[in-house]
């Protein structure tokens, strides 16, 4: 066993991917969390193709930071792993990274289209809409896929950290919503607000969009993220 990486996050890896399913995020396999331990220099991930009801700890693969080569595993990492391994290397301040093919976000993925920020619900979350990749060209999509699949994503984000912490997930272009955070956790809890707030803005742009005072946008995000932030209590109370 790799002593460099902790039970902590293998654990929290697992816990993480069980709740895909539990969430209605993901159908049969479509959908993976990585943690990261950056002074160890791995990603633990989880395998390729194993179904949620029989994932165990014992499963989940460690994977290099630096190249990608597997440290750990007895199986074959997730066919996303160069795409969660773009990320971390494009973002200092990510330790966790969500994808799953969740219906709404999907939806608008597909569509090409933005999430649009049309309630506080949004902006308690995300500081602006949900963007939306290019479309991967012929080239990249014949060599290096998913690695190129990441970096869509930071080329669409201009390699900025601050935008990446502010705006926490990005739709693929025909392919679907990658949601990251502060640690595995973190990263499925946007996964599952990303998928929420599509849903609501189908529901609000068939009703007939309204655009919210920024102000009001503004408040929600400000009491939840930031210096000032007020938003719930430390986890001792």
């Amino acid at each position: 066993m790799n002593t460099a990486v902790s039970k902590e996050l293998r654990r929290e890896v697992l816990e993480a991917n069980l709740r895909i399913p539990r969430a209605g995020l993901a159908t049969l396999t479509w959908g993976n969390v990585s943690g990261v331990d950056r002074q160890a220099g791995v990603f633990v991930i989880k395998p390729s193709g194993v179904a949620y009801d029989v994932l165990g700890e014992e499963d989940l693969v460690v994977v290099s930071l630096a190249d990608g080569s597997v440290v750990e595993g007895r199986l074959r990492p997730s066919t996303d792993t160069e795409t969660h391994r773009s990320l971390y290397l494009a973002f200092p301040s990510i330790g966790g990274v969500t994808h799953t093919h969740s219906t709404h976000a999907v939806a608008f993925a597909q569509a090409r289209r933005p999430i649009p920020v049309l309630g506080t619900t949004h902006a308690d979350t995300f500081n602006g809409p949900v963007p939306v990749t290019e479309a991967l060209t012929p080239q990249q999509c014949a060599e290096g896929y998913e690695y190129h699949t990441g970096q869509v994503i930071v080329d669409l984000l201009g390699r900025d950290d601050t935008r990446a912490r502010e705006v926490p997930g990005a739709l693929v272009a025909h392919h679907g919503p990658f949601t990251w955070g502060a640690d595995a956790t973190a990263s499925l809890e946007h996964a599952v607000v990303c998928e929420a707030v599509a849903e609501m803005a189908l529901h609000t742009i068939a009703l007939g969009a309204v655009e919210p005072p920024r102000h009001v946008l503004d408040r929600h995000f400000t009491r939840k993220h930031g210096p000032g932030a007020y938003y719930g209590n430390p986890p001792s109370a």
